[in-house]
Formats: structure tokens, sequence, C-alpha cells
């Protein structure tokens, strides 16, 4: 999937962060509310409901040799054995936040999205641990439906207004 084809994120500037989801009966932050799905919301299961999406960067510096001391291969790999029966996990190409390679990103369900979730970034995703917590939690419902493990605040970022503001 090229940059193309990802869905344009809100441009208007926050101070509050839109990573993790909004509480229950709490307001979204400012700019969040009518935020479009970035990327793109996972392909439907045979009952009709939408999944969680794991989107995983393999660009220019994400999966390459520039982040040494990882498998890359094992840890996407690992992540598609892992996640088959609960959510679909894609490549795509640079996510433009190589700064902090390797980026996942966790987009929530449809209920998720009901619920208050939002796509939630995360970067420096570099060892085991990381990936396997990413996959509990997104097992567990991911956005918007469970509390990440506490450990994954650590990689959560908002991403630039460059990356977040519409391609054209």
């Amino acid at each position: 999937m090229s940059q193309a084809t990802r869905a344009p994120r809100s441009s208007s500037a926050s101070t509050a962060c839109a990573c993790w989801p909004t509480p229950p009966g709490a307001a979204p932050a400012p700019g969040t509310a009518s935020e479009p799905p970035h990327p793109p919301q996972g392909r439907p299961r045979p009952g009709g409901a939408a999944r969680c999406a794991v989107t995983v960067c393999r660009g220019c510096c994400c999966g390459t040799p520039k982040v040494p001391g990882l498998d890359h291969t094992a840890q996407l790999t690992g992540l598609r054995d892992s996640l088959a029966a609960v959510a679909p996990v894609r490549v795509t190409d640079c996510l433009d936040a190589c700064e902090r390679a390797n980026v996942i990103v966790v987009q929530p369900s449809a209920d998720g999205r009901r619920a208050g979730g939002r796509p939630v970034w995360l970067g420096l995703v570099n060892d085991p641990d990381a990936a396997r917590d990413i996959t509990a939690w997104v097992k567990a419902g991911g956005p918007g439906l469970a509390d990440p493990p506490g450990v994954l605040d650590l990689y959560a970022f908002t991403p630039s207004r460059r990356i977040r503001r519409p391609l054209g």
C-alpha cells in the first residue's frame, strides 16, 4: 500500500494526545472527533463485524538493517501468525516517521471506533516483548475496547502534522 492510499488525518493542532481511546463519557480531544480512520479500516469478518487492523511500516528505515539487533522478518511473521484469527496485519511503505523506526499502527475495530478508540501509532517497536504486548492488546479488543498494556505508553506517539495533513 502506498502513501497515496492512506486516509488523511485531521490537521488541526491539539495539545491533547489523540493516541489513546477517549474514556467513556469524556469528550474527545479537540480536532479528533471527526478524524477519519488512518490507516484504512480492517476487512469485515464473515459475520460482518470489522476487526482491528495492524499496519507495519516496512519502508526506507523500518524493517531494514538501519534498525540493528532485531529480526525484522521474525517480528512480522510473529505478528501475522499470532493475529491471524483476530486482525489483519498489513505491510505498508514508509509512514514517514523514520526517527521512530520500527513503526506499527493499530487501527480500532468498528466497535472500538464507536467506543471512542482512535488509531494508535507505536514507534521504536524494536524488541520481541513489545510485539507480544501489541498482540495481547489487539486480542483483547484493541483501541476503544481494551486498555493497552502500560508499557505501550513508552512506544505511543502522535505523528507530525506533515503526516496527518491531507495528501494531495
